[in-house]
């Protein structure tokens, strides 16, 4: 119990952006943290800046480190979402049903913790640059495979691996567009960037109806296709140069005495002080991934087979879905900048409950307005997140830790649309026959199992969002991490060298200019 407090009075102490003002903090219980997280929702009634003077705060190399972020994001969803696209073209071709199919989403889903934490160590410990690149060759390899499996075992066994592949990457693109960004631009910049999964996702929706089953190669073109774009983002990414703040992490470790050394204490230092912090970020991304995932991958099978839309209609309704999604995600990222990430997020996801039942039980052709909004909210709370994790994970490990409690939570979440299609099926509809062959295809309920499992998701973001700690406008640079302070023994905030003769000052006006300065 006295290790919980001791940690509380430390993340209360960090939750203000100065360190100057934790020692007001230091002896806080936990009754009074408690009590905190009511008055610490109030908003701050900052202005809301001018976005697109916000934006031209970033200068070229921050706009291109966004940019190859964004589109690895992007294609990540793309390629993933290839499956849920056509799980019952795949169920046909391997002779299973649709809830076996899901479980080659799931053990993406499963897997994919394992890519974090092994790409995760590879960036915080050798840069941004190489893991990115070694994760998109992967991901080369593994959709080609994809499409050239030939039965079930096998289509599982590709996935699987992809898994691993795909976890790697998003703490990397999330520490790549953010970790040099201004600190005014944050807020937008990280919904944005979160919307490359929406985006994605549309990509694939528009792909999925023009390749799939308009060749005689049936749904195999559209993994062939999924393989060719991750070539112009290795390329793009092999142009640009590390962060400059991984560069001054770097130097400072070089100056300590080495970098396999330092990392470790550092690693050490991170995981001892915020180890309730971690598993607070874990939990909270189950919530969030059981969100997006229980509110997309089954939702085309449902439009499909409850409520029989046609291809095109399905079609219509997931591109305005995403429509919503990339519209919710920045403008709720972008305001989360004045009133705050907590309030942001609890906000979006009560206007996000309301909508469930219009999302998940309208047949007629209003169900696409539904599904905007119903989006606009999901990504709109997850716009957020992007900043939220890199400002409370401890800058050593930080593309480890954000990409691991993502992907963990992905882990935790991973059978949601196993678990909807196999509760589905304990509510039958009539079975859908065919004219003439006769055939007769299944016909489940699944708007029902996804309202109450989505409602009872919201409830539990909610609560955990309302608990939890923010650190809105944390000064990401090492010089102003704590954990290395400890580490080193120096309070690196009065200090002006970094490491081989460069200031902290020098390489921020380097960086001003779009200028590289690499020791």
């Amino acid at each position: 119990m006295a290790d919980t407090q001791g940690y509380l009075n430390k993340e209360l102490r960090e939750q203000s952006p100065d360190m100057s003002e934790y020692s007001d903090r230091q002896h806080m219980s936990i009754g009074r943290y408690c009590a905190t997280r009511i008055t610490t929702l109030k908003p701050a009634m900052r202005p809301i800046a001018n976005a697109f003077k916000v934006l031209s705060l970033l200068n070229l190399q921050q706009w291109l480190f966004f940019l190859v972020a964004f589109f690895a994001w992007t294609w990540d969803a793309f390629d993933f979402f290839t499956v849920s696209l056509v799980v019952p073209d795949l169920a046909a071709t391997f002779g299973k049903t649709n809830k076996d199919i899901t479980w080659g989403i799931t053990l993406v889903l499963m897997l994919r913790s394992v890519g974090a934490i092994t790409f995760g160590l590879a960036a915080d410990r050798y840069g941004r640059k190489w893991p990115f690149v070694v994760n998109n060759v992967l991901f080369i390899i593994l959709e080609l495979g994809t499409g050239f499996v030939s039965d079930y075992n096998s289509f599982l066994g590709v996935r699987a691996i992809y898994g691993i592949a795909m976890g790697g990457l998003y703490g990397n693109a999330a520490a790549t567009a953010l970790e040099d960004c201004p600190a005014e631009a944050r807020g937008i910049i990280s919904g944005m960037l979160q919307q490359g999964y929406a985006f994605g996702y549309l990509l694939a929706t528009a792909f999925a109806r023009g390749l799939v089953n308009t060749t005689p190669h049936g749904w195999r073109p559209l993994f062939w296709f999924g393989a060719c774009p991750p070539i112009l983002i290795i390329a793009f990414r092999l142009c640009l140069p590390e962060t400059r703040t991984f560069r001054e992490r770097q130097a400072l470790r070089a100056e300590s005495g080495g970098l396999a050394g330092s990392f470790a204490s550092e690693g050490k230092v991170a995981l001892k002080r915020h180890w309730l912090l971690l598993i607070y970020m874990v939990l909270l991304m189950a919530g969030f991934n059981f969100m997006s995932h229980g509110s997309q991958d089954l939702y085309p099978t449902m439009l499909t087979n409850q409520y029989r839309f046609s291809a095109n209609r399905v079609t219509v309704t997931q591109v305005v879905a995403n429509l919503g999604a990339m519209t919710g995600g920045t403008l709720v990222g972008y305001t989360s900048q004045a009133v705050g990430r907590r309030l942001s997020i609890i906000v979006i996801c009560i206007i996000g409950g309301a909508l469930l039942y219009p999302y998940t039980f309208t047949s007629s052709n209003a169900v696409i307005a539904a599904a905007f909004f119903e989006q606009f909210c999901v990504q709109g709370a997850w716009g957020v997140i992007p900043v939220h994790l890199m400002e409370l994970a401890p800058g050593s490990l930080r593309t480890f830790v954000v990409g691991t409690s993502y992907q963990l939570g992905n882990l935790v979440s991973s059978a949601s649309s196993t678990i909807e299609a196999t509760i589905g099926e304990q509510y039958p509809l009539p079975p859908l026959v065919n004219a003439k062959t006769g055939k007769r295809t299944p016909r489940y309920e699944y708007g029902i199992v996804m309202c109450i499992f989505l409602g009872c998701v919201f409830a539990y973001v909610i609560i955990l969002t309302f608990i939890g700690p923010e650190r809105l406008g944390r000064n990401l640079d090492v010089s102003h991490d704590s954990d290395v302070a400890e580490t080193t023994h120096r309070d690196l905030r009065h200090e002006q060298h970094v490491g081989h003769g460069d200031s902290i000052d020098e390489e921020k006006r380097a960086a001003a200019k779009g200028v590289e300065n690499v020791p």
